[in-house]
């Protein structure tokens, strides 16, 4: 009897665009490889990308990480991520290397820029950011001056308080987060300079979830644990109010949270390969 029949809904599946490898980590990216090729092994401060299955990828194909510049042999090529370092580690990497394929992003480079800048002007240089994160770690060592990493517009510290004060941001910060805390300070600083140095990418990246994830009953955040920038995807998608599963490979998906769910959106971080977004549509599509 055709009025007995269950229809079963299928799965509809939407891309945020643009999403996945932004330009700066996809740039990074194309250079380690074409140095791998030509040098056979190449040693990286720190994870090139902060995903762990593309850093095992490239370890395959001779990428030795290393954790500071000391450790990285004489005479060998030495590789800068996407993230940058700071001028200290640059010059030991210069002067023990044979070649220093510079990696570091050009948005991270005019961060880093900024903060020079506002120092010499004789401002406390104040990054909105997290500062265990290396790309900040970075940004501090072209601080000639005073500096200080705040997280949220609720933690300024009181010795900032009345004090000149240049601000700029890690390049991955959610919009909304900067302009707070920019607002915070222009109510207890006599002064303050300020420089937007959150990427464009980043942005478009926040926006596209924003839009999507108000539009689907699922959205899954696709990247490594250790992103910033995917950690930011995924708050800005659990904010919208929509459930969000936010996994590292296709792998992780989990069969009961698609249960009811007709229209699911997919959103990769900026540090989320190409081939990783293609293998979690086709575990859907087989689903």
């Amino acid at each position: 009897d055709i009025w007995n029949r269950k229809a079963e809904a299928e799965l509809k599946i939407h891309i945020a665009d643009p999403t996945g490898l932004c330009f700066g980590v996809r740039r990074a990216i194309s250079k380690l490889e074409e140095e791998l090729l030509r040098s056979g092994t190449v040693y990286s401060l720190g994870s090139p990308i902060h995903n762990p299955q593309e850093t095992d990828r490239l370890t395959k194909m001779g990428l030795v990480v290393v954790e500071s510049a000391e450790e990285v042999p004489a005479a060998s090529v030495a590789f800068i991520r996407a993230h940058g370092v700071t001028p200290l580690q640059e010059g030991v990497l210069i002067k023990k290397c044979r070649k220093v394929v510079d990696g570091t992003c050009p948005f991270v480079k005019t961060a880093q820029k900024r903060a020079k800048d506002l120092s010499t002007e004789g401002y406390v240089v104040v990054i909105s950011g997290d500062r265990h994160h290396p790309e900040v770690k970075g940004i501090m060592g072209y601080v000639e001056g005073e500096v200080a990493v705040v997280s949220s517009d609720e933690d300024i510290p009181d010795n900032l308080k009345g004090r000149r004060c240049g601000i700029l941001s890690q390049t991955t910060q959610k919009v909304g987060s900067f302009a707070a805390l920019v607002g915070s300070f222009s109510k207890v600083s006599p002064e303050i300079k300020v420089y937007n140095t959150i990427c464009k990418a980043t942005l478009a990246r926040q926006d596209s979830v924003c839009r999507l994830a108000s539009k689907v009953d699922g959205m899954i955040i696709l990247g490594g644990r250790n992103s910033a920038n995917t950690k930011k995807l995924a708050e800005i998608s659990m904010d919208v109010g929509v459930s969000t599963l936010w996994i590292e490979h296709a792998g992780e998906i989990d069969r009961g949270w698609l249960q009811n769910r007709d229209d699911i959106g997919i959103a990769a971080g900026g540090s989320t390969p190409d081939w990783l977004i293609k293998e979690l549509i086709q575990k859907l599509n087989m689903m």
